[in-house]
């Protein structure tokens, strides 16, 4: 890689994860005001994502796959998390 490739790369890893800690910050602020709690529980899968992301952007960056299993993992669980908590939500809105 020539030395100008690698330093535009470096500046737009860290443009993307400056871009990524702006979205968790205004994501968490979300998270603290959300009226209902399914607000709450998209902004913490919004948050989880933003995390996802960050660890793939570092991934990139370091040019190291080994964490990808993990990262998968991760996003299954956060998926199936945030599934559960709308479904039991809708449940308890229901019973009202």
């Amino acid at each position: 890689m020539t030395r100008t490739r690698e330093t535009t790369m470096t500046v737009l890893y860290g443009t993307t994860l400056t871009m990524v800690a702006a979205a968790g910050l205004l994501t968490l602020l979300r998270l603290l005001a959300g009226p209902g709690a399914l607000d709450r529980i998209m902004a913490l899968d919004v948050v989880t994502t933003l995390i996802l992301a960050g660890i793939a952007v570092g991934m990139a960056a370091r040019e190291d796959s080994t964490p990808l299993p993990v990262l998968v993992v991760l996003a299954l669980l956060a998926f199936i998390g945030s599934v559960t908590a709308a479904h039991l939500i809708e449940k308890r809105e229901g019973m009202r």
